[in-house]
């Protein structure tokens, strides 16, 4: 039955392409993603196949019932583009200005609507049922998934999984971890209210800017010397703004950043150590500094059985050249709250290409041959755990 599903991946690859591509150059941002969900729509219905629209927003849920009973399966893909100017070269450059597929959201989709209708063609010889979650949303807290949750995209479901294509890992590789996979995915905002002045004058003041270039030393110690060594944590300030002309000395600064952990335990150290550097760095400056902290999305986590069972199923697929263990990433993904409701794993699929760039960056690209990949371990996975 798979060698048959494989086959008609296979003859479908070169729609799969020009479906990625179409969607690279037509990307949506978060929670704008209107015309993306119409597209999918539009896929599945004329194809026949069962599917509801505006799922806790943007998403799309698709169904198939196989022809005997068995299990029901959950596959899911995000949609959503990042605000990033296009940067490359290719005939497939995205047409809207800021905007770009900077992460394979568009691979995503494109692999598991194709995956859909193989499977779709199939149904009389399956069993079961598959549920095929299209995510708005994954880019930006409060993300897709947990408002499709809560509007039923996982009524009935026994498992599901994900993966994400990754332009970092070689092609050909599969990369599973059982347990904490991804990290929980937090930001925080602080304003320093100082008291401006002449720049000639500082001791008239209150400089934002030194308060503020103390408050990012301190808590930069939180994570080398409060944290448990033998645990993970990652604190970055990503913007610091304090604009003013040459000789002034600055009234207020913003600072703002991410903080990343696996363990719940030191999510609520990080907070909460933070908060106590932000206050005594105000009672030492003798200001105001109002300390915003806002929580993401937990952990990914990985179910041990069903991880194992992913690993078993991808070491079989034609085009897999090894399948490896991966450390702990410390990027977030929304795709931790399905599997807080149901087992299942989430996994990365190599796709490095010639000229790999990370991902968000503008460059960013990936070898489309890794969504075959993809789309047979999935729908391999899927077939098989009905057994």
């Amino acid at each position: 039955m798979k060698e048959k599903l494989f086959e008609k991946l296979a003859n479908s690859y070169e729609d799969m392409v020009v479906m990625r591509r179409y969607l690279h150059m037509n990307p949506e941002l978060s929670f704008k993603e209107e015309k993306t969900a119409n597209y999918i729509v539009d896929f599945y219905t004329d194809l026949g196949i069962d599917v509801r629209s505006g799922v806790g927003g943007n998403g799309v849920v698709a169904r198939v019932k196989g022809g005997r009973p068995g299990k029901t399966v959950a596959l899911r893909a995000d949609f959503d583009a990042l605000p990033i100017q296009d940067e490359k070269d290719v005939p497939y450059k995205s047409t809207v200005p800021g905007v770009m597929h900077a992460c394979g959201h568009d691979g995503h989709t494109a692999t598991l609507l194709q995956l859909a209708k193989a499977i779709y063609e199939m149904k009389e010889e399956l069993a079961g049922e598959y549920v095929f979650i299209h995510q708005h949303a994954e880019e930006y807290a409060p993300g897709g998934a947990k408002p499709m949750i809560e509007d039923g995209c996982l009524d009935g479901v026994d498992v599901i999984f994900g993966t994400h294509l990754w332009s970092l890992t070689d092609a050909g590789a599969i990369e599973y971890r059982t347990g904490p996979v991804m990290a929980a995915a937090d930001r925080f905002d602080i304003t320093v209210q100082g008291a401006g002045g002449h720049g000639a004058a500082p001791h008239q003041t209150k400089d934002a800017i030194a308060i503020g270039a103390q408050l990012v030393t301190n808590l930069q110690q939180i994570v080398s010397r409060r944290v448990n060594p033998t645990e993970s944590a990652v604190l970055s300030v990503g913007s610091f703004v304090a604009e003013n002309a040459f000789n002034v000395i600055a009234d207020s600064a913003k600072i703002g950043g991410t903080v990343r952990t696996f363990n719940p335990k030191i999510r609520d150290l990080m907070e909460r150590e933070m908060k106590r550097v932000v206050d005594g760095t105000a009672l030492a400056n003798d200001c105001e500094i109002e300390f915003a902290y806002e929580r993401g999305y937990p952990a990914v986590v990985n179910h041990e059985d069903e991880t194992e069972f992913l690993k078993s199923i991808a070491e079989q697929i034609p085009g897999v050249e090894k399948v490896v263990e991966t450390e702990p990433h410390m990027g977030g993904e929304d795709f931790a709250y399905y599997l807080e409701k149901v087992p299942g794993t989430f996994f990365f699929t190599g796709a490095r290409p010639e000229n790999p760039y990370p991902h968000h960056h503008p460059k960013f690209d990936f070898d489309e041959n890794a969504m075959l990949i993809a789309a047979k371990v999935l729908g391999a996975a899927a077939l098989d755990y009905q057994e």
